[in-house]
């Protein structure tokens, strides 16, 4: 495809992502024929940038057109292109599987640097909830000797949690070994019973919208799991509750939870917290320094 026919494409597919409503419609565009081409799209800037052609088949251009189409109806880009990156992770995903976002990254560094600053070289995590898996395989692979147990309910999802474990144990295999994943309820007391006091980290991204705010993106509001989405309550906060009391039954005496919440949960989280149990609490911010996570000591 000689360079003229490619900005105009670009342009042309760029157009028509703005017009359905996509505030990353430049990216999302550049990304999608990137991957339709086996490309980066850092090949397409550079193409760009030095006036190139890139060779396009007709089948690529197919199937590219087939993405435009999916997008253009606003179904999400990742499930699209079938995995997101996360921290140093690039995660599987589609259909069932709630997305991981940026926000969760910092709740898993709040965990790790608690880690490190505690010299836990050895230490026990607990990941409840654990949708793709993103947070247990993070912590699994950057926490050296860490053991992992996860905990996911849904069998759709739990699907694109082993699929996400065994990507990551074929190529660390040390982690693989490390990273335990439980079919069942992260907020029942039976789960994981036996690890009880024994557990130094929890990190969590429990379901916590509130149920009288839903979402207005349809690529959450109609692609994202429910159940994955909503706290049980009109103010989202009933199952991220139960999960503070779980949390606290596996901790140990100094051990942590780091439970990220939604922006209007702050104050009545840390308030639980502390009256369920916990000996400090605090909160911490995402990165446009809202209230984002509960940081909470045992």
């Amino acid at each position: 495809m000689g360079i003229e026919s490619l900005r105009h494409m670009l342009a042309e597919a760029t157009g028509r992502l703005k017009d359905a409503g996509i505030e990353t419609a430049r990216y999302d565009a550049r990304l999608l024929f990137a991957e339709a081409c086996g490309i980066s799209p850092r090949d397409i800037d550079k193409a760009l940038v030095m006036s190139d052609s890139i060779d396009v088949t007709d089948e690529q251009l197919a199937v590219f057109r087939s993405m435009m189409d999916r997008r253009a109806s606003r179904e999400p880009l990742q499930y699209i292109v079938g995995h997101v990156p996360f921290r140093y992770l690039d995660v599987q995903v589609g259909p069932g599987v709630f997305i991981p976002r940026q926000e969760t990254e910092i709740v898993v560094q709040a965990g790790i640097d608690w880690l490190t600053r505690e010299g836990l070289y050895a230490p026990k995590v607990v990941d409840l909830c654990a949708g793709s898996g993103a947070i247990g395989l993070s912590i699994v692979t950057e926490v050296r000797g860490a053991e992992v147990w996860a905990v996911e309910k849904y069998q759709q999802t739990l699907e694109w949690t082993k699929r996400n474990a065994k990507r990551v144990a074929d190529k660390d295999p040390a982690a693989g070994y490390n990273y335990h994943l439980e079919a069942g309820d992260a907020t029942d007391a039976t789960t994981l019973a036996a690890l009880n006091g024994s557990i130094d980290l929890v990190v969590t991204n429990p379901p916590y919208v509130p149920m009288s705010q839903p979402p207005t993106q349809p690529e959450v509001r109609d692609y994202d799991p429910q159940a994955a989405l909503y706290g049980g309550s009109a103010d989202g906060t009933l199952i991220p509750e139960r999960i503070i009391r779980r949390a606290f039954a596996l901790l140990r005496n100094g051990g942590v939870l780091v439970l990220e919440h939604d922006i209007t949960q702050a104050d009545r989280l840390l308030t639980y917290a502390l009256a369920n149990g916990f000996s400090q609490a605090r909160t911490g911010a995402d990165y446009t320094s809202r209230p984002r996570y509960l940081f909470a000591v045992k």
